[in-house]
């Protein structure tokens, strides 16, 4: 089970059952995928919860589902992902989201990763986050740099020309007195 975090407007919590349809119309959608390989259907979507709630079995971490606290309603997730194949150095786990295209704009998706990099100092001692993007993806890049994160590099990975983004511990313990 999910270590469930508040911030001001977000839940961070474990997934349900219910967030299945909300997940499926959100993978669906050409502009939230278009950095991505494809959309997705609805069993893709499902199975993609299913590694999720994989991930948080095995690593004790994860991708969390993300809810507006004021409504209740699903708006996509955020987190922490391990990726073992990441070729760029000995750090592997990434902070990452995926939101709703009706909550873009709004600073959810930086408060969201903020959050997820606070659970990942704080709670699991990690020494360093990543972040990844294609490099035309401006919204994410803006998120990373908002959450603290610096531009590192380029790498070819998972078939994709890339960017990548990371802060440290220090690096973060800095940003969070500022």
């Amino acid at each position: 089970m999910a270590f469930e975090i508040e911030t001001p407007r977000l839940l961070l919590r474990s997934w349900r059952d219910e967030d299945l349809d909300a997940y499926a119309r959100m993978c669906a959608d050409p502009e939230v995928m278009r950095y991505l390989p494809s959309t997705l259907t609805r069993e893709q979507s499902e199975q993609q919860i299913a590694k999720f709630v994989c991930h948080w079995e095995k690593r004790g971490f994860g991708l969390w589902a993300v809810e507006i606290r004021e409504t209740g309603t699903f708006a996509g997730f955020v987190g922490l992902q391990y990726h073992g194949d990441w070729p760029e150095g000995e750090h592997k786990t990434e902070v990452g989201w995926r939101l709703d295209r009706s909550y873009w704009g709004q600073g959810l998706a930086t408060e969201g990763a903020l959050a997820s990099l606070q659970y990942g100092f704080d709670h699991l001692g990690l020494e360093r986050i990543i972040s990844i993007t294609l490099p035309e993806n401006m919204a994410s890049r803006r998120v990373m740099e908002k959450s603290g994160l610096s531009l590192r590099g380029e790498a070819f990975w998972r078939g994709f020309d890339v960017i990548w983004y990371d802060i440290s511990r220090r690096e973060w313990e800095t940003y969070n007195r500022s």
